[in-house]
């Protein structure tokens, strides 16, 4: 437990940056894509992966981390979880083929499904409940919120200015500077009501959520009613409902279901699963408009980083007027 009020906000402005370097690099990679695409000769199908990778990992190991925070130790796992997401990175800006830089997306994605829940986790233990934790919360909430902002914009202009790896090595010295300074800034903490470890919830939770997210992301190559998407999504929903009814018999259960039945938590999880759909499906259509063939890549990276904030600085407005004012801005009318 942090017990210096000094130490606390400290902690917390430590936790948020960590926070906004896993949401940035979700969103940051989209706009470098033309050029990695280019550079390590990645055929069109395989591109996916660059993304796809780190989603995969990161939602299937996402409950898995959390419990090994409570079990093992909250800053330990957090420590190691910076370890991972660190090295990764600069594996990641030094890839020299697809199979290398998918890799590193993927172990980037572990990283960041250890760092997060463990973080929330130290959140919740350093503050105490009420007033104070709610404003730490509301920051740490609101930096990767930004930070998913953040990545379509910052990804131009490092792409732009250096090369598509500094997208990745620009995580490098910030996770070297929280490694430094989390032993100073957080203690060490566990849940000690967990005595055992949910071995077979944890496999079946992220089995079930892996395989989901794969399913969903090969059904736009595949089809959605391809033979090998549809024994993933089965594959899927066979490890979830097993998960579901495993959980309501284990006496210390991964995931307690009861909180579902909280009005805040289930509306709460509904509402960050739509902003989250919307904000991803924003992330594509700048990724579309990058590709636009007649192009070459860094002009059409100058335009995603133009139009992201051109988006930010005129919000959405009703009928065809919206399209006429944007490109208007964007010295684009009449083309």
């Amino acid at each position: 437990m942090v017990t210096s009020d000094r130490h606390k906000w400290l902690a917390l402005a430590l936790l948020s940056v960590v926070q906004f370097m896993v949401v940035l690099d979700i969103a940051i990679v989209n706009v470098a894509l033309p050029s990695i695409q280019v550079d390590l000769g990645f055929s069109q199908q395989n591109l996916q992966w660059v993304i796809s990778a780190y989603a995969l990992v990161f939602g299937g190991f996402l409950l898995l981390g959390g419990r090994a925070a409570d079990l093992l130790g909250r800053r330990r796992i957090f420590l190691a979880g910076l370890i991972v997401f660190t090295l990764a990175s600069l594996f990641a800006g030094l890839a020299w083929s697809e199979a290398s830089l998918i890799t590193a997306r993927a172990l980037q994605g572990l990283g960041a499904a250890v760092i997060t829940p463990a973080a929330l986790s130290i959140l919740s233990t350093t503050f105490v409940e009420g007033r104070e934790r709610n404003i730490a919360l509301g920051v740490w909430g609101a930096v990767g919120g930004f930070g998913a902002a953040a990545g379509v914009l910052l990804g131009g202009i490092l792409t732009d200015a250096l090369s598509w790896a500094w997208i990745f090595f620009v995580n490098v010295p910030v996770g070297v500077t929280a490694f430094i300074l989390a032993p100073i800034l957080l203690k060490e903490s566990r849940d000690a009501t967990v005595k055992s470890f949910d071995a077979l919830g944890a496999v079946l939770v992220t089995g079930g959520l892996s395989s989901l997210v794969y399913a969903i992301t090969q059904a736009g190559q595949d089809g959605w009613l391809a033979g090998r998407t549809v024994s993933f999504f089965a594959a899927s929903l066979a490890m979830l409902v097993g998960f579901l009814v495993w959980e309501q018999r284990h006496p210390e259960p991964l995931m307690r279901l009861g909180i579902l039945r909280i009005k805040t938590v289930s509306g709460a999880n509904v509402a960050g699963f739509i902003m989250g759909t919307a904000t991803f499906s924003l992330f594509l259509m700048f990724r579309l408009f990058a590709l636009f063939p007649k192009e070459p890549p860094r002009p059409r990276e100058r335009f995603s980083r133009k139009m992201a904030v051109l988006t930010s600085l005129y919000p959405p407005r009703p009928r065809a007027r919206t399209r006429r004012l944007v490109l208007g801005r964007a010295g684009l009318a009449g083309s």
